[in-house]
């Protein structure tokens, strides 16, 4: 029982580490260091890193399941480009959902399970304010998907969880260096006080402006002329 223990203990140690990985990825992707279209190796990020080269190919085999990297045959892995059709696309997608659920939930939920959503909609504010990127988009996928998840839909939830995975955001830094995410931050408490209020027509209203608010940031950090750099440990927080 001690090896198989053992063995256990190094198993979770080994995801925990290809998790940390992939969510340095992720930030890196965000901050504009990992460039769309580029051609990253494993062994090479692993270098970067400080780690073996396995749990980095785990952790792009991941992003790659999410839409955000795929495989190049000898190479490595592509960051995916994102193109205008899709966004729009998926804007509209997200608008489709979003924008009912939150009249149906407006109607249906309780003023305690709305109240539940207040910490996610201020922490997302608190973390425009503090410049903490990776902060924000938790808070803010959090706030979404369970406000969503009051609908009762679980698969709704995935479909809008995963349209946000292939709709991240790259190079956002320079639009969150002149604070141009904080009205879209502030949206999300109004929207949840206009949700407390039982008014079905406002909340849809002001979720389809904060999604066409999302979009234009899209928009913008697409336009952002970023100078693209290798990651690196210190930056990404990987030990």
């Amino acid at each position: 029982m001690g090896e198989l223990t053992r063995q256990r203990h190094l198993v979770t140690a080994q995801e925990r580490l290809r998790d940390q990985v992939a969510n340095a990825l992720r930030a890196a992707l965000i901050a504009g260091e990992l460039r769309p279209g580029s051609v990253y190796s494993a062994p090479g990020l692993a270098a970067d890193f400080g780690v073996s080269a396995t749990p980095v190919r785990e952790a792009m085999l991941d992003l790659a399941r999410e839409g955000l990297v795929e495989p190049v045959r000898n190479k490595g892995f592509r960051i995916t480009e994102v193109s205008e059709r899709d966004l729009d696309q998926y804007a509209e997608i997200r608008a489709l959902i979003e924008v009912p659920v939150v009249g149906r939930v407006t109607r249906s939920a309780t003023r305690e399970q709305l109240e539940a959503l207040r910490p996610d909609a201020e922490q997302i504010v608190a973390a425009a304010r503090e410049h903490d990127l990776i902060g924000y988009l938790e808070a803010d996928r959090r706030f979404h998907l369970t406000l969503l998840g009051l609908a009762g839909n679980e698969r709704l939830v995935e479909t809008v969880g995963d349209l946000r995975k292939r709709s991240r955001l790259y190079g956002l830094t320079r639009l969150d260096e002149r604070n141009e995410l904080l009205p879209s931050a502030e949206e999300h408490i109004e929207l949840l006080d206009l949700m407390l209020t039982g008014d079905v027509a406002a909340a849809e209203a002001c979720m389809a402006r904060h999604l066409g608010h999302v979009r234009s940031l899209w928009a913008q950090a697409r336009d952002e002329p970023v100078e693209p750099s290798r990651p690196t440990a210190r930056k990404l927080g990987v030990r």
